[in-house]
């Protein structure tokens, strides 16, 4: 299976889950499905941006998504916030995460220690500058997500940082298939056991590192696929779900929004 069939597949996933996420009354299994979407997206990216020829350009295309999606959000979110306009937050933005992940790669494989350094020391400058600016009402709520989606801090992004981790481990497996079924199932039981053990803490940082669903764990699903990987790109579709990730979820969130109104 080529890495154009797994994000094809990872698509239909997505789309299903936030069907189910934004549509009132659907089932929960829209969700399960939906699980292994971001694992599936996340091996992609690391293959993609190992093999890509361009990394530079691989990063800014990345980052420039990453930023115009936090655009999307914030025009929504200033309505709902602003205006009589119902509905809930747009906090989604996986090109945020997806850009880190690529960036900690650059930085690891080139041995940046200084700017490793520098990255680290910015997730504690920002959190703070953030969480300080939120909690003194000068950065309203819609205003907070976008900035928190395009700063760089691994804790705010989607999926936070385990899911950072997640990203890094496919990278360090180095398409060793029995490292990536081991690596990946101790990730997913470590997953299960963290959610039920602090994921119904709502708030804080609990939220941010914990903060999935009680059925994350079917993710585990995911790695047969990562097996069926053959090493080939396939027609590629590079911007494919560039398009149709802020697409889909401007005209599910649209559609929810009328169905509640």
């Amino acid at each position: 299976m080529t890495s154009t069939q797994l994000k094809i597949i990872a698509l239909i996933a997505m789309f299903i889950d936030h069907y189910g996420l934004f549509i009132s009354g659907t089932p929960e299994w829209m969700g399960w499905i939906g699980r292994i979407a971001a694992p599936v997206f996340i091996y992609c990216v690391v293959i993609g941006f190992k093999n890509t020829s361009n990394r530079i350009r691989y990063l800014v295309r990345l980052g420039v998504a990453a930023v115009g999606m936090s655009f999307i959000n914030l025009f929504i979110n200033f309505r709902i916030h602003y205006t009589d306009l119902g509905g809930p937050y747009l906090e989604l933005n996986f090109f945020s995460t997806l850009f880190l992940i690529a960036f900690l790669i650059m930085l690891l494989e080139n041995k940046r220690i200084k700017l490793l350094l520098l990255f680290f020391a910015w997730q504690f400058i920002s959190f703070i500058l953030i969480a300080s600016l939120e909690g003194s009402g000068l950065l309203p709520y819609p205003f907070a997500v976008s900035v928190v989606q395009i700063s760089g801090n691994i804790v705010g992004v989607e999926g936070g940082p385990l899911t950072i981790l997640l990203g890094l481990f496919f990278y360090f497996a180095k398409d060793n298939r029995w490292t990536v079924i081991a690596g990946y199932s101790f990730y997913c039981l470590a997953m299960f056991y963290s959610v039920q053990r602090w994921g119904w803490i709502l708030g804080g940082l609990y939220q941010h590192f914990f903060g999935f669903a009680d059925y994350q764990w079917i993710m585990i699903f995911a790695l047969p696929l990562f097996l069926l990987y053959n090493g080939k790109k396939g027609s590629g579709l590079k911007y494919l779900f560039y398009i149709f990730y802020p697409l889909h979820i401007v005209i599910l969130w649209s559609i929810g929004v009328l169905i509640l109104s």
